[in-house]
């Protein structure tokens, strides 16, 4: 059973959402049934939407998402399509704004009719959606990395949630006798809830927070912040900063005198293409995640080969990508075994549909939209690569609401 979603989406996006789609085809009626979809499935091909930041702060993570959602979509094609058809992908630039999210998802579905959308980043692009794609009774594959606390008809979650990121970074710190924390995050939804989340576990595995300092997602300025880090002098920084406010996080870090040896930083959105564009040496950084491109399958060999062919040589592979290519082939197997591209059929086959993803095989567990996924930890090398430091060894089912963990009280402060 889903439970209601959090939606704190402020100011204009409210306002927006809340005037978007009123006679769009497609909409739930108001006894909550779904008005007739207006998604063509006729011809010999389908429409798929892809919404992501090609501009504005969150492009530096974004565009890589894009060109994994373009891999798969090709590749699907060249296999045959979904149920014969082909995928014809429409395009849209979030703009890194909730706002045109929220406006560029009601476009695809009531006016590009496409079948499903992929994309978003933030939690606050996800939270601009989220009303949009409910109201429309359509779908959205979000692909990264999130705060929990959410779980929707209308979304398929192929990131991890709290329990598959945030709670095992904590572990692996708890394993390495950290006593001190400081928490350093960009001030929107995912940073404030994650921390929140992280502050209760840190007490129930006696590790104190010295300090919680956040900056807007597009300032770079984070030098009287990362002051108070070296007065704190922490056994470890838990970053939850996102998109190119890294890049002024990292340099004001180095130029304070931090370094991995003093107060290391494990970060949730720091991956291998991030990594070389922060413009120090972030060797003996960490990061947690479910996917590195040092993971050994015979799935990621094809898939970094795949992509690199496509894409150049030089490019990395990261969590987020792989997280959206595999949301793509999810979505193909969700149709294939509902044999239907109707969001009902879909949701009401979607129990244990599988993909054998770079990360290992992954399935969808029909309650709550989220997939089972392994906890890693990384540990960034001369190559901007990841050694693989930590494991959950075995896939983490999702607990979005962590029900599983009496420590855990949402109405706390």
């Amino acid at each position: 059973m889903f439970s209601p979603p959090t939606r704190h989406v402020i100011g204009t996006v409210v306002a927006l959402t809340a005037t978007l789609s009123l006679s769009a085809c497609g909409n739930k009626d108001g006894d909550g049934s779904a008005a007739e979809s207006c998604v063509d499935t006729s011809g010999d091909s389908i429409k798929l939407g892809f919404l992501n930041s090609t501009s504005g702060a969150m492009a530096i993570s974004e565009q890589t998402v894009r060109d994994s959602l373009t891999l798969a979509a090709e590749e699907i094609n060249a296999d045959g399509g979904i149920l014969g058809k082909e995928i014809e992908f429409v395009e849209e630039d979030g703009a890194s704004d909730p706002a045109v999210f929220a406006e560029k998802i009601d476009k695809l579905l009531t006016s590009d009719c496409v079948a499903a959308v992929f994309g978003g980043w933030t939690s606050a692009s996800r939270k601009a959606m989220l009303p949009v794609v409910e109201a429309n009774n359509g779908l959205l594959f979000y692909p990264v990395q999130y705060e929990g606390l959410e779980a929707s008809e209308n979304i398929y979650y192929t990131g991890a949630t709290t329990n598959q990121q945030i709670i095992p970074a904590m572990d692996f710190l708890a394993s390495e006798g950290v006593e001190t924390l400081f928490l350093a995050g960009s001030d929107y939804v995912f940073p404030r809830t994650a921390n929140k989340i992280i502050k209760q576990y840190a007490a129930e595995l006696g590790i104190e927070i010295v300090g919680e300092e956040y900056v807007p997602l597009d300032d770079d300025d984070w030098t009287t912040q990362v002051a108070k880090i070296v007065d704190a002098e922490p056994d470890f920084v838990f970053n939850t900063i996102n998109g190119s406010s890294n890049v002024g996080f990292i340099k004001a870090y180095y130029e304070q005198g931090l370094s991995p040896e003093t107060s290391p930083i494990i970060s949730v959105s720091i991956a291998e293409e991030e990594a070389p564009a922060m413009g120090k040496d972030v060797t003996g950084q960490y990061a947690a995640w479910n996917y590195f491109q040092s993971v050994q399958s015979p799935a990621n060999d094809v898939f970094i080969r795949a992509f690199q062919d496509r894409f150049g040589s030089d490019r990395p592979t990261s969590d987020p990508m792989e997280a959206a290519y595999t949301s793509l082939y999810l979505y193909k197997n969700l149709v294939e075994a509902a044999d239907s591209f109707d969001v009902d059929d879909i949701n009401e086959s979607a129990d244990g549909v599988s993909f054998d993803a770079p990360e290992g095989t992954v399935t969808i567990d029909g309650d709550n939209h989220h997939i089972a996924k392994t906890g890693l930890i990384g540990q960034i090398n001369a190559d901007n690569q990841f050694d693989i430091v930590w494991s959950s060894e075995e896939p983490i089912e999702p607990d979005p609401f962590l029900e599983g963990y009496d420590w855990w009280d949402p109405t706390a402060e």
